[in-house]
């Protein structure tokens, strides 16, 4: 039960922060503050909750990530499971407490859906949007598997490590789809959004929830091959 609040919490800080950033900055590619901010945001996160969270649950906060080390050996199909429902709940309350300061609140308008993934900047393109998260993904849940082996050397710089490459991938996916690389993320304010009257983003809500779990997948076997 400790480690399903420690995911629940942790995703919905994880939505709260960088939802919320993407939300007062914006992702205008004219202005590339607002891109870095919310990438440094969401990087930070991370790394704020590996150091609290992470000895409770491991700090996954992420489907595709409970995924990829589910498949390498790291948790039961019993806590895989567990895991992706204590994220999900996570990413709605999170949602629904960035409704609540936004709208309710009268802060700014809900601009693009309380920050909810869409195919904008791949021209509406599901194929394409499919391809930018099965990549950043990949890149991303590979990072994760091979800090966290037996054989790694980071100790204490692990979470480090992870919140600095989800920085990275979000540097590149924000212009792109927004960068998801995490179904939990995606599902939560696509929900919120649909429920408050916003129904684009749920339209494309599969894409953010098959590419991340491809991109694990796919970053599992390799890892495998890699390790063995």
């Amino acid at each position: 039960m400790k480690k399903l609040v420690a995911e629940f919490v942790g995703t919905l800080v994880l939505v709260v922060c960088g939802c919320g950033t993407a939300m007062l900055v914006g992702c205008n590619a004219a202005v590339g503050c607002g891109y870095i901010l919310t990438a440094l945001a969401f990087g930070l996160t991370i790394v704020a909750m590996a150091y609290s969270i992470g000895n409770t649950s491991g700090c996954h906060i992420n489907p595709a990530v409970s995924l990829g080390i589910f498949m390498t050996g790291g948790i039961s199909l019993s806590e895989f499971l567990q895991y992706i429902i204590a994220q999900c709940l996570g990413a709605l309350a999170g949602s629904g407490v960035l409704y609540a300061i936004f709208e309710l609140g009268d802060v700014l308008d809900m601009t693009g859906g309380l920050a909810s993934n869409g195919l904008g900047g791949v021209g509406g393109s599901a194929a394409a949007g499919l391809l930018v998260e099965i990549i950043l993904t990949f890149i991303f849940v590979l990072a994760i598997l091979g800090v966290n082996s037996k054989k790694a050397s980071h100790g204490s710089f692990a979470g480090l490590v992870v919140g600095l490459t989800l920085t990275l991938v979000h540097i590149l996916g924000i212009g792109l789809t927004g960068t998801s690389v995490n179904p939990a993320r995606s599902f939560g304010p696509a929900v919120i959004a649909a429920i408050t009257g916003h129904t684009e983003p749920i339209a494309c809500l599969w894409v953010f929830i098959v590419g991340p779990l491809l991109g694990a997948v796919l970053a599992a076997l390799v890892y495998k091959f890699l390790d063995d």
